[in-house]
């Protein structure tokens, strides 16, 4: 017994932060939902009488996921007043979508990793944490295939790719093996694995085909375990270039690094693509998901055309009064 453990006591029980956290480890959830409902969870901790106003519905829904959790999974205390709660109805609402020639532009814009990066999230229709953590070993070049692991809702998929980045793609995982190599010789060299499979394959964080094919440039501390290793890119690398490359290619739409997703499943059914190919390539779980795509083939609204243009007219000139 410790001896500044007098006895009898018993001793002291986890902080609820960290119960919340070993519950989400248990149960194997990505580190994003761990940092969302740990923020939302210390919001409701340190609640003071005043209220968020006018938040989306998906942050509201965040929040409710937060706490159901926090009671249901981390305290043993399942409120059924609080499962009970309609969750905020999310506005229907059209995906922004650029043309084969905007995203030409954007992309024309963009150099280096982050024109590779933006190329593969339009190319193979990745979103943007998919592309981030991307093994590679999950890059088949002969194959011409990405394999996707551990997706949205958990589900792994294949999609295409694109053969106009396979030459560069290749040159640049020679870059990364070798700082990987030189990771090594310093004494790091190993990578996070998924649902910790380093117990059952505990040489395989060292091993090449587990690397992240996109690192960060700066090596850090694993904020669960403490390890110092090299991570993949922060979003911000990838999200930060394409606000300004919209921003120089003159693109007045509102475009993130999901508009280059939204804009590979639109251009494929345009090109005459089957929904269900695309469906599977996006990896929804359900093709109404992948039927508002087909919005932009809609043209004219409907595809009906408009009575003015029916109409024989002078075609006024325009001025500015």
């Amino acid at each position: 017994m410790d001896d500044d453990t007098p006895a009898g006591r018993p001793t002291a029980r986890p902080r609820l932060l960290d119960r919340v956290r070993d519950a989400i480890a248990r149960r194997h959830y990505s580190r994003r939902t761990e940092e969302t409902y740990v923020h939302w969870i210390k919001r409701f901790i340190h609640f003071h009488g005043t209220r968020d106003r006018d938040v989306a519905a998906s942050t509201q829904n965040q929040a409710l996921s937060a706490l159901l959790f926090l009671y249901k999974e981390a305290l043993n205390q399942p409120l059924a007043w609080l499962d009970g709660l309609e969750r905020a109805r999310r506005p229907a609402r059209l995906p922004t979508v650029l043309s084969v020639a905007e995203v030409q532009r954007l992309l024309a814009q963009l150099d280096g990793t982050r024109w590779l990066m933006a190329s593969l999230l339009y190319g193979a229709g990745l979103r943007l944490r998919e592309c981030l953590k991307l093994r590679v070993k999950d890059v088949d070049f002969d194959y011409r295939q990405i394999l996707v692991r551990d997706g949205k809702g958990g589900k792994d998929r294949v999609t295409m790719l694109p053969e106009s980045v396979i030459a560069p793609l290749k040159a640049h995982l020679v870059r990364v093996k070798a700082l990987h190599d030189r990771d090594l010789a310093d004494g790091f060299g190993d990578v996070e694995l998924p649902d910790a499979l380093f117990r059952k394959y505990p040489r395989a964080p060292y091993e090449w085909g587990w690397k992240f094919v996109f690192p960060s440039h700066k090596l850090s501390a694993d904020p669960r375990t403490g390890v110092i290793r090299r991570h993949h890119a922060y979003e911000n690398y990838l999200i930060r270039a394409v606000k300004r490359a919209t921003r120089a290619a003159g693109i007045a739409k509102h475009v993130s690094c999901h508009t280059l997703r939204h804009s590979f499943a639109t251009h494929l059914l345009q090109s005459g693509s089957d929904i269900r190919t695309v469906q599977e390539l996006l990896g929804h779980s359900d093709v109404s998901t992948t039927m508002i795509y087909t919005h932009v083939l809609n043209k004219g609204g409907r595809g009906v055309k408009s009575p003015l243009d029916r109409v024989e007219q002078r075609r006024a000139a325009y001025r500015v009064h």
